[in-house]
């Protein structure tokens, strides 16, 4: 067999405006690329125009990449864009945090092992020892940062150096239960996921599965967002639910919310990995 055609993925954000997919068409054409997948999408209210477009090679002689990336260039200037072109065969490096629950990391490994996520994981981080075992069986380096108030700032910035080591394009946390500072949030910005529980603003803190069960909640789900110094407030990637009813227990709550859980934030970890989100203000835009 042949090698694989090389894919490319574009993605772009402008002010809506008439003519930006006919030029974007037009531009593939006369570089002798072909678009095999193509979204886009104009928000009314902010007036953003959104597009991600994967391509290849139409014809033998396709633009090479980096010439086409800088020819590129003119035509975003002209519709004021901010955009990207990136090679779609790239694996994005990750890092996960996790505190002692383990079902979104095993969740998360196993995907990766799979091949379902297009990611590399390059380590992970805990502020327990519980989860090191079973993170090293993967043979993924497990570093234990244990945090207290006093050596918060200290943790967080060994946690940043692993980050920036790994050279890692998404930071998950994985059920990690530590609230990040607001400088840790601002130099993670847009590649930070987070995960829980969808109650949220309701049920704060401890036991939020037990003080829902005792109000009679009737649906229960998963809220994945983006990390912001808004605490559990950042753009949301991806939701899901499941009703209950009276006769479920806390731990039925409990047992059903890590099932949900875990496919909500598998979702988003490969979206991001995709690049199929797009940040539009407080809120994203996902091409599935």
């Amino acid at each position: 067999m042949g090698e694989e055609t090389p894919r490319y993925i574009l993605t772009a954000i402008c002010p809506d405006t008439m003519g930006i997919v006919a030029a974007m068409g037009a531009f593939m054409a006369e570089n002798g690329a072909f678009i095999t997948e193509s979204s886009h999408f104009g928000d009314p209210d902010t007036r953003q125009f959104f597009m991600r477009t994967v391509f290849q090679a139409g014809r033998p002689d396709m633009t090479p990449i980096e010439p086409l990336r800088a020819q590129f260039a003119a035509l975003a200037e002209r519709f004021a864009m901010e955009w990207n072109i990136r090679d779609a065969a790239q694996k994005m490096p990750v890092v996960i945090a996790v505190s002692k629950s383990g079902h979104c990391l095993n969740d998360l490994l196993h995907r990766w092992r799979i091949g379902v996520l297009p990611i590399e994981v390059r380590a992970v981080v805990s502020n327990h020892e519980d989860l090191r075992s079973f993170v090293e069986w993967h043979g993924i380096p497990y570093h234990y940062l244990p945090v207290s108030p006093e050596t918060k700032a200290e943790q967080e910035a060994a946690f940043l150096d692993i980050v920036e080591a790994a050279d890692a394009g998404l930071v998950v946390l994985a059920r990690y239960m530590q609230i990040l500072s607001d400088d840790m949030c601002r130099r993670l910005a847009r590649r930070a996921i987070n995960i829980h529980h969808s109650f949220l603003p309701g049920f704060k803190g401890a036991r939020p599965y037990h003080r829902a069960h005792a109000r009679g909640v009737k649906i229960i789900g998963a809220t994945a967002h983006y990390v912001t110094a808004d605490l559990d407030e950042g753009p949301i990637i991806e939701q899901a639910v499941e009703r209950v009813d009276h006769t479920s227990t806390p731990q039925d709550l409990i047992d059903i919310g890590r099932d949900i859980e875990t496919v909500v934030l598998g979702r988003a970890v490969r979206w991001h990995a995709e690049h199929r989100i797009l940040l539009n203000g407080r809120k994203t835009v996902v091409f599935k």
